[in-house]
């Protein structure tokens, strides 16, 4: 598998710690499955002022220690890039970094407030030519309200990234049915760890690929942790790779939380009636 949004970096975010809490997510990604990391730390000025210089060479500090270690993983560059105003003006400049230096960029929106011009500051970066991931985006608080702007944003191809520990039921009952009504409907492009350390963040994309495998298929699950991410690396355009399947039918009905799908069982029990 390969995980495109963590924090393993030490000592820049809120993520690892130190080197030694980034050599034991390095071990733990391992044994997850995952064979190559994007490291994708915050960049959120006046909290986590990293730029992609620092964030460069940080990566290839560590990645030396991997390598003396003989831990197989291969780290690559990204950002948890946060929406700001300036938000092309930094990628030109190499303030913030698209993932591998592709056109592929992952843009962090706030949590807990939909931002002005949402839709525009997205449309925009389409313009350019780039495909912006909108990073875990069934954890923003103001989802239900403005979840039509995300279908919106998703059908017009801006990528959506669903953290693997929402499918998991890690971050609550909300996110978890945001996360599976987003797969249900074809919406999701990549799963990844947002892993932060080995106990309360730790990488478990391989759990939740077990997940999506049970709502969406094997195909479409490998996809997910797999095809994308590599075709990704590659800079390959969103054309070329597999569109996100969608669950059963397209009329499926969620209620908030997790609550159940009557409609689909009474859509089931009438198809068993009448075949």
């Amino acid at each position: 598998m390969i995980d495109l949004h963590t924090h393993i970096l030490p000592g820049v975010d809120d993520g690892a710690l130190d080197v030694d809490a980034a050599l034991a997510m390095a071990e733990a990604f391992v044994a997850d499955g995952v064979t190559v990391v994007a490291c994708t730390p915050h960049i959120l000025p006046g909290l986590y002022d990293n730029a992609g210089p620092a964030i460069l060479a940080s990566i290839s500090a560590l990645q030396s220690e991997l390598d003396a270690r003989a831990i197989p993983l291969r780290l690559v560059s990204g950002a948890d890039n946060y929406m700001v105003p300036d938000f092309i003006d930094g990628l030109c400049a190499g303030r913030l970094l698209p993932l591998n230096g592709g056109r592929y960029v992952l843009v962090e929106p706030p949590h807990h407030n939909a931002p002005p011009r949402f839709e525009e500051f997205f449309f925009e970066l389409l313009t350019r030519d780039l495909v912006p991931v909108l990073t875990h985006p069934e954890r923003l608080s103001w989802i239900k309200q403005h979840y039509s702007t995300i279908q919106r944003l998703a059908d017009a191809g801006v990528w959506m990234q669903v953290t693997a520990g929402s499918l998991v039921g890690r971050f609550g009952r909300n996110a978890r049915f945001w996360a599976e009504r987003l797969l249900d409907e074809g919406r999701v492009h990549i799963l990844a760890s947002d892993a932060h350390d080995v106990d309360r963040r730790p990488p478990e994309l391989s759990f939740g690929h077990r997940l999506a495998a049970q709502r969406v298929g094997a195909i479409e699950a490998e996809n997910l942790v797999f095809v994308r991410p590599r075709g990704i690396l590659r800079n390959v355009p969103p054309s070329s790779l597999p569109t996100p399947e969608r669950r059963l039918l397209a009329t499926t009905v969620h209620n908030e939380a997790g609550g159940s799908r009557r409609a689909l069982r009474i859509s089931r029990g009438l198809r068993r009636i009448f075949e």
